[in-house]
């Protein structure tokens, strides 16, 4: 088994380990009311654009999410709150180093990483760090962190990841020769990580949009063998327009979908999106294995990403 494997099948018990985290760092954690930035690169921007959906959804202030690189200094926030895995990133150290009298948590897998020493407060999650080079658990851990602080149930959402890691593969990988996948809210930053993973994993074409501006173009790349996968709620019609194209749309939301996911999903509550993310992960390792490639030694990639010069 794959290190990745076993990372993507653990994720319901991590998730559960981050409500008394939540409790323990309440202080460090973004304040009803404050405007915040949250920051990361590549899978950590994409759980910041997440976390600032559902933040400002909830009505807890203004959240805006950055690449850290794209950090806009001249911005007045009452706190940043920054998410590194390795807490190495070039970027997040030489932001964090830059930035003077504001309040500053780092969500981070290592408690020995240099962003632990520059932030005003670090979480550590070494429960959730990871082996693979791909990231899955250590970002959806995070998610769930902030979730919980936000107060959502963590039973719940672990239950239906207990779900996601167990059932079938939503469609078989084979046949499928290019994906797109689409939220709308918060789940656009899923969105953009499932597609992380199939590329990161399997080197496969796959794109990422909001699912309401899909149709205005990228909608034209739909075709037999392509996939179009939703993430939470879908706009009306949708569907429809999909199908047409001779796409295949898969969604858990989807009753009757001529795919498993729809067989199983019909009759019961749909799962969360942050649980139909772990089917994507699951997926995008299992494309990488019908493409005869190691999941564990992706092309190009490091643990962190750290420049020198």
């Amino acid at each position: 088994m794959a290190y990745v494997e076993a990372e993507i099948a653990s994720q319901p018990e991590c998730w559960l380990r981050t409500g008394r985290l939540a409790d323990e760092h309440a202080d460090a954690l973004p304040r009803p009311g404050e405007r915040v930035a949250v920051v990361g690169c590549g899978t950590s921007w994409f759980v910041a654009m997440a976390y600032a959906g559902l933040r400002e959804g909830a009505g807890q202030g203004e959240t805006d999410a950055f690449q850290a690189s794209e950090f806009p200094t001249g911005r007045r926030y009452d706190r940043v709150l920054a998410i590194s895995r390795s807490g190495t990133t070039t970027e997040v150290v030489d932001l964090l180093t830059a930035l003077r009298g504001v309040p500053s948590t780092v969500l981070v897998g290592d408690p020995a990483a240099p962003a632990v020493e520059l932030a005003t407060a670090g979480i550590p999650l070494p429960f959730a760090d990871e082996r693979a080079l791909v990231q899955t658990r250590f970002a959806t851990t995070a998610l769930a962190l902030l979730r919980a602080h936000l107060g959502a149930d963590l039973q719940k959402l672990a239950a239906d990841a207990e779900v996601a890691v167990r059932a079938p593969v939503p469609v078989p990988p084979t046949g499928v020769e290019q994906i797109t996948f689409l939220g709308r809210g918060w789940t656009v930053g899923l969105a953009h990580e499932a597609a992380l993973k199939c590329r990161e994993a399997a080197n496969f074409w796959t794109e990422a949009y909001p699912a309401m501006d899909y149709r205005h173009g990228p909608i034209a790349i739909a075709g037999p063998r392509r996939l179009v996968w939703a993430f939470g709620a879908v706009p009306p019609g949708l569907a429809d327009d999909v199908e047409a194209t001779g796409a295949v749309f898969l969604h858990s939301r989807t009753h009757g979908c001529h795919t498993v996911l729809g067989r199983w999903a019909a009759g019961r509550t749909p799962l969360d999106p942050m649980a139909d993310l772990i089917l994507a992960q699951r997926f995008a390792i299992a494309l990488a294995a019908s493409r005869g490639l190691d999941p564990d030694a992706p092309r190009h990639l490091t643990r962190s990403v750290v420049l020198t010069g």
